[in-house]
C-alpha cells in the first residue's frame, strides 16, 4: 500500500497519531492509575466513575477489531450485517435485564452472580476458569496475530522466516510478524497494567472516534468509486438480507440461536460487561450500553459489510483480501499512516480490554478467594498481565503455522457459549438447584456440541455417492440452530441431575430481583 517514496512520512504519521492518543489518555487518567497499591475497584472498575460516554466507547471498541473489519468484509455480502444488527438485542438485554442484577449483587465479575445464585463457590470458580482459558489461549493471541498480519501487509514489511524442528515436526517462525505482535502486546499491556480499566476505557473512546470516522470515510469513498451503485454486476445472494438455508445466516436463525449467541456475548461475557459495571449508577450504565447499541445500529453494520460488497464489484471474489485491496484503491496515499493508526488502535483497544478482564477474573475469582484474600489488586494486575502477555506472544507462531487454527479455535470457543449460558439461565430462572447439577448440565452441553461438531457434522453422511454435511441429519438445520438444542438440553440435563442425583426439586421463578445491595466480594 505504501510506496517507497512516502513510506517514511506515513510511518511518521502513524507513530505521531499513536503518541497523540497515548498522551491524551495519560492526561485524562494521570493520578488515577492502577499502581501496585491500588484497590480492586480502581483497577478493575475505574473507581466506579465511568460516565455513559466512556462506557459506550469501551464496549464498542472492545468488540470492534481487525477480525471484523477484515473477516466480515471478506465474506463480501450484506447478510453478515445481521451479526451487528442483532447485537442490539443483546445490548438491550444487558442494559435492562442484567445490569440491574449485577449492580444489586455488587458484582465485579459476572461469575460472582453465579456464586450468589447457587450459594456455592465452585460454580463461580469453574466458569471463571473457562473464561480465563478462552481469553488467554484464544482472544489475546488471536487479536495480536491478526493485527500484526494486517500491519505487515499494509507496510509491505519483509518476512524473516526461520525454521526449527519440534518433535519431528518443522515449525516456521516469521520474526517480523512476531516482532510486530510483541509490540502490540507490550503497548496494549501497558495501558491495562499501568492504567487499569480507566485507561482502557479512555483509550477505547478516544481511539474509537478516529477509527469510526476513518472507517466511515472508507465506506463513502468506496461507494463513490462505484457511483453509489452496488447492485449492478453483483449477484443477488450477496445483496439480500434474507438468507437461504444454505447461506451463512439463514433467516429463521435470527429468531432461534442468533438471539442466544448475542445474550451470551453481550450479557454474560466479562470482557464486555465489566465496562458496564464501572458506572456510578445503574442509570448511567444503561445510558452507556444503549449508546453503544445506537452506534452498533448506525455505524458498525455499514463499515463491516459495504466495503466487502464494493470490493466484489471491483475485484471479484477475493475473500479476506477485500478490505485491504479496497482501502488501497480508494484512500489517498497520504492517508496510509492514518489508516495504519486506525488498525493499530483497533488491535490495542481490544487487546487491552481483554487483558484487563483477564486479570480481573484471576484476581477476584481465583487468587483472593483461594490464595491470599489480602493481596494487592494493583500488584496482581501487573503480574498476571505480564504473564498473560508473554503467553499470548508465544502462541502467535502456533496461529501462523496452521491455516485452520483460527476456525478451529472459534469452534472450540463455541463449545462453551451455550453451556455457560445455561448455567446463568438455571441460576436466574430456578430455585433449589445444586451448583454441581448446573455444572453437569454444562458438561452435557460441551459433550453434545463436541460430538455434533467434530464427529457427526465433520464426517457427514453419504447420499447417492456424495458426502452431505447436515446438522443432526436435517438439511434445514444450521449450526446457529444447534445452539438452541445445546442450550435447552443443557438446562434440562441440569434439572434432571438436580432431581435424580441430588434429590432436589427445582422450582421455577425469576430471581433477578433477589439480593438487592448484598455484596459478593471482590
Amino acid at each position: 500500500m505504501l510506496s517507497s517514496g512516502d513510506s517514511a512520512v506515513q510511518l511518521a504519521v502513524f507513530i505521531g497519531l499513536m503518541v497523540l492518543v497515548a498522551a491524551l489518555v495519560y492526561f485524562k487518567v494521570r493520578g488515577k492509575g492502577a499502581g501496585e497499591d491500588a484497590d480492586s475497584k480502581e483497577v478493575f472498575l475505574a473507581g466506579g466513575g465511568l460516565n455513559w460516554f466512556f462506557i459506550a466507547g469501551a464496549i464498542t471498541l472492545t468488540n470492534l477489531s481487525t477480525d471484523q473489519l477484515v473477516g466480515m468484509n471478506g465474506n463480501q455480502m450484506l447478510l453478515l450485517a445481521w451479526w451487528e444488527l442483532s447485537a442490539i438485542v443483546g445490548l438491550s438485554i444487558l442494559a435492562f435485564v442484567f445490569v440491574p442484577i449485577y449492580y444489586r449483587a455488587n458484582c465485579t465479575t459476572v461469575t460472582q452472580l453465579l456464586e450468589k445464585r447457587y450459594n456455592q463457590r465452585n460454580i463461580r470458580t469453574t466458569i471463571s476458569a473457562l473464561f480465563l482459558i478462552g481469553n488467554i489461549l484464544i482472544y489475546l493471541p488471536a487479536v495480536i496475530y491478526s493485527g500484526s498480519l494486517f500491519m505487515q501487509s499494509l507496510f509491505g514489511l519483509e518476512s524473516h522466516v526461520v525454521s526449527v524442528t519440534v518433535s519431528d515436526s518443522e515449525m516456521s517462525f516469521d520474526l517480523t510478524l512476531i516482532a510486530i505482535a510483541t509490540v502490540f502486546a507490550v503497548v496494549g499491556a501497558a495501558y491495562a497494567i499501568l492504567g487499569g480499566l480507566r485507561a482502557v476505557a479512555v483509550l477505547d473512546t478516544y481511539s474509537g472516534v478516529g477509527i469510526l470516522a476513518l472507517a466511515l470515510a472508507v465506506v463513502f469513498l468506496a461507494l463513490q468509486a462505484v457511483n453509489f451503485d452496488i447492485v449492478t454486476d453483483v449477484p443477488p445472494e450477496r445483496l439480500t438480507m434474507i438468507g437461504s438455508n444454505t447461506s451463512p445466516i439463514p433467516f429463521h436463525t435470527l429468531f432461534t440461536g442468533m438471539i442466544l449467541i448475542q445474550i451470551f456475548y453481550w450479557s454474560t461475557n466479562q470482557n464486555i460487561t465489566q465496562k458496564a459495571l464501572a458506572a456510578p449508577t445503574v442509570k448511567e450504565a444503561q445510558k452507556g450500553v444503549m449508546a453503544a447499541a445506537f452506534v452498533r445500529f448506525l455505524i458498525i453494520p455499514a463499515i463491516v459489510v459495504v466495503p466487502g460488497v464494493v470490493a466484489y464489484k471491483l475485484f471479484g471474489d477475493v475473500g479476506d483480501k477485500a478490505y485491504g485491496m479496497l482501502v488501497a484503491e480508494v484512500l489517498p496515499s497520504w492517508t496510509s499512516g492514518m489508516f495504519a493508526a486506525m488498525i493499530a488502535a483497533a488491535v490495542l483497544t481490544t487487546y487491552s480490554a481483554v487483558l484487563n478482564a483477564t486479570t480481573t477474573l484471576y484476581t477476584v475469582d481465583l487468587h483472593k478467594p483461594y490464595i491470599n484474600e489480602n493481596a494487592r489488586a494493583g500488584r496482581l494486575n501487573r503480574i498476571v498481565g505480564i504473564a498473560a502477555t508473554i503467553i499470548a506472544v508465544l502462541l502467535v507462531p502456533v496461529y501462523a503455522n496452521a491455516e485452520s487454527i483460527i476456525n478451529l479455535l472459534q469452534q472450540l470457543n463455541g463449545l462453551l457459549s451455550m453451556p455457560i449460558l445455561s448455567v446463568f439461565i438455571v441460576g436466574l430462572l430456578f430455585k433449589n438447584v445444586d451448583a454441581d447439577a448446573a455444572i453437569a448440565g454444562l458438561i452435557w452441553g460441551f459433550a453434545l456440541y463436541a460430538f455434533h461438531n467434530f464427529t457427526l457434522y465433520a464426517k457427514g453422511a453419504v447420499y447417492e455417492g456424495e458426502t452431505v454435511y447436515q446438522h443432526f441429519g436435517l438439511d434445514w438445520l444450521h449450526y446457529i440452530d444447534v445452539m438452541v438444542i445445546v442450550l435447552v438440553t443443557s438446562v434440562m440435563a441440569a434439572l434432571i441431575v438436580n432431581r435424580l442425583v441430588y434429590g432436589k426439586r427445582a422450582s421455577f421463578g425469576w430471581r433477578g430481583g433477589e439480593g438487592a445491595g448484598v455484596a459478593t466480594g471482590g
